[in-house]
């Protein structure tokens, strides 16, 4: 049964990140470039953990600290992709505040003390990387899970919508609040980390699909106002 559910979601999620990236290879990538990189990341680190991660349950202790290993380094790359997609997305919300530089610094000065903060709390030498990451990731979630509510307050609070934007919000946070609720009860039962790492990989496609429905559709004209807003890796000093 694990590994039917483990085969069914390399299944469905490789052929969801190549659509999206199909997708946004026609243009939008450009726009939300983030994005693509954050649906590639995670398409290459599924990749990387098929082969182990199939043959795991009968490899030899060595090979299981191999997988561990990887999967976690895999966990540390999301992590800093996810914040770095967050950030461009509510800078490019942000577009009609004449303050979003200065919130933009907030948002990034915030992230880096709370991961930090939480990071020494967590983090002890000498014990498995599981005990003490777990709990550091569930918290990083619901960081994120809180960045992505003030996201969607943007989005919402703007005279213009952009159905798109929200779209991709509502996608997030679907993770975010997964992955937190995944990585706190895994922390409070080891027995529960493989039914928790299905509730996270099933956040995960949802949140793929969401994202393919997204972009899929062409983009609407763009807003004379906010049209001549550069994206967030093309900012110039003043």
């Amino acid at each position: 049964m694990q590994l039917a559910l483990q085969i069914a979601a390399y299944v469905i999620g490789l052929p969801l990140g190549l659509m999206i990236m199909a997708v946004l290879l026609r243009g939008q990538w450009k726009q939300y470039p983030f994005v693509f990189a954050y649906v590639l990341g995670d398409f290459l680190t599924s990749v990387l953990e098929i082969q182990p991660g199939l043959q795991y349950e009968g490899a030899t202790p060595q090979a299981k600290q191999s997988f561990a290993l990887l999967y976690w380094w895999d966990e540390r790359v999301m992590q800093v992709l996810v914040f770095l997609l967050v950030i461009s997305l509510i800078y490019r919300a942000a577009a009609h505040l004449k303050t979003r530089h200065i919130l933009l610094l907030g948002v990034v000065c915030g992230i880096l003390l709370f991961a930090g903060i939480t990071l020494l709390i967590y983090y002890t030498p000498g014990i498995a990387t599981g005990r003490w990451i777990t709990p550091w990731l569930r918290n990083l979630n619901f960081c994120a899970a809180i960045l992505d509510l003030g996201l969607w307050a943007l989005l919402i609070g703007a005279k213009r919508k952009d159905f798109r934007l929200l779209m991709v919000s509502g996608a997030l946070g679907i993770q975010f609040t997964g992955g937190a609720i995944g990585q706190a009860v895994r922390q409070l039962s080891h027995s529960s980390v493989q039914v928790t790492g299905y509730f996270i990989s099933l956040s995960n496609l949802v949140c793929l699909y969401i994202f393919w429905q997204a972009f899929r559709t062409p983009s609407p004209p763009a807003d004379p106002r906010t049209a001549a807003q550069p994206p967030l890796g093309q900012i110039h000093s003043e």
